[in-house]
Parts: structure tokens; sequence; C-alpha cells
């Protein structure tokens, strides 16, 4: 699966986030830490070239535990620093990132305050973070992403500057795992996604990397043979069965991915490091 997907307003965020990174100290680059990998733009990391950044793993309560901290001590090098985040402990997160930042900026001395650009792919969770570190709601979030569209400049607690740009996505997904990846957490708009072809991946994907979680979740006597096969389950289950006992399996797959999305299925992780 390759999919193309960048409205008109990402051209323009590209072009902005180009013409600030000379004038930033440190870079904030947002990650869902169920996706590290797939959620990390390329177009960042060409942009923001040897300018110190902190990787921030967010929504990390919906993801492995055990499999954030191996991202965790993977991105650690050089001048990149890397924290996991949780809207639940919101002082921890703020406190960790303004430090970071100022101990990342010491060439900018005692008497200036830092300079920090925010960046990631779409609803990854940028908007959420923003309102953490500012310690009030300054930008939109919502669950459909590219909820913000244009460039802000905030201020911090501590005097720091942050400029909010808009969620970034590359023109094309080349990676065909990463693209599954991607659409099944929710950082492409379902109008660009094929439902079932996503259900389809995620189930396969919880049935050989989180069997438990699936039966625990959806009470089976024992694991489904197949995706298709555990789709079909959901679907009877969940209000999918139609006349002479098909079952509508599109449905099904939006239960699934609606389930894995908002953690009813439980922790997982839909990506481990390279080793």
């Amino acid at each position: 699966m390759s999919l193309q997907w960048y409205p008109g307003h990402m051209t323009k965020g590209r072009r902005e986030l180009t013409a600030l990174m000379p004038s930033q100290d440190v870079v904030i680059e947002v990650l869902d830490a169920r996706l590290p990998a797939a959620s990390s733009n390329p177009l960042i990391a060409e942009i923001r070239r040897d300018k110190p950044c902190i990787k921030v793993l967010t929504k990390s309560d919906l993801a492995d535990p055990e499999v954030t901290r191996a991202w965790i001590e993977y991105f650690q090098a050089g001048n990149v620093k890397a924290i996991a985040s949780t809207t639940a402990r919101p002082a921890d997160t703020r406190k960790r990132v303004m430090q970071l930042c100022a101990g990342m900026a010491l060439h900018r001395g005692v008497d200036k305050k830092v300079r920090a650009l925010i960046a990631g792919c779409p609803n990854v969770g940028k908007s959420t973070l923003i309102n953490t570190l500012v310690g009030r709601n300054v930008a939109k979030t919502g669950d459909k992403p590219a909820v913000t569209k244009d460039q802000q400049l905030l201020t911090l607690p501590n005097g720091m500057s942050l400029v909010d740009t808009p969620g970034l996505m590359w023109p094309k997904i080349e990676d065909e795992q990463g693209a599954f990846r991607l659409a099944f957490a929710g950082s492409i708009p379902s109008t660009a996604i094929d439902y079932l072809q996503i259900g389809m991946f995620g189930a396969n994907y919880l049935l050989h990397r989180y069997p438990e979680l699936v039966l625990t979740r959806f009470k089976f006597a024992q694991l489904p043979r197949d995706a298709e096969t555990l789709l079909f389950e959901i679907g009877k289950r969940r209000g999918g069965l139609r006349a002479g006992g098909t079952v509508d399996l599109h449905k099904a797959a939006e239960h699934l991915v609606n389930d894995f999305r908002s953690g009813i299925i439980g922790a997982i992780s839909l990506e481990a490091p390279p080793r």
C-alpha cells in the first residue's frame, strides 16, 4: 500500500518549517509511542539536520511499556534525547521537556530565553502536548488528523518560546507496513483509507503479537485462526450479522480499529526498534 495524502496546507507547513529552523535552538519532535518509526517524518529530520532534538513519545499509556523503554534507549544519541509522555502527569512532562530544552541550548547563555520549535505528523498528540507545556488550552485537539493548520508562537511558564507548526505528513509514504501502521493508529483521515484493508492488517498483527489481549477483549474460548476469522467473530458479536448469516466485515473492521485507537484492547505497540 503506497499512500498519497498531502493537503495544500502541508506544502505551506513545510516551507514555514524550513524558514523557521535556523532561528530555533531546539526541535521538539512529537511521535506516537505506539509507532515511533512510522510516525517519524523524514522531512523533519532532513530540515532539522544536526540541530538538538527532543523526541517526545506521546500516548505512551496506550503503548506496550517494555517496547516504549526500548525505543527511548534506541533514540538517545548525541544531541538527541527521548522521553515518554502521557496526559496523566502533565507537570512531570512540562518540567522534563523544559529542563531538556535548557540543557540542549546552553549556547544561548543564561540571559536569553530558549527558542523551541514543535513538529510532528498529524494526530500524534502534538496539540495535547502543547497544552501540557503551556499549562492551559491554547491548541485545538481532536481525533481527526491535521487539526492544526496555522503556525502560532507561544510562551511557556519559564519564558521559553515555542513555535507550533501544523502537523506535517510527507508527500508519499512508500513503506507499506509504515503506511498501514499510520492508518491503523489514525494519522491518516478515514476518507483516505480502506477500513477493511486496515482492519485486516490490524487483526493479523494483533493475532501474532498480542494474542492474549485478543482473547481477553473479545472473550474467545480459543484464538481465531486468521485475520478474516477474527473480523468475522467480531462482526457477529458487535451487530454486524446480516440476514442469511453473513457478516459485515467492513463494520467489524471499524470496530477493531476504534477499539485499538481508544486503548480498549490493551497497551499495544505496532513496532519495535531495530536490534
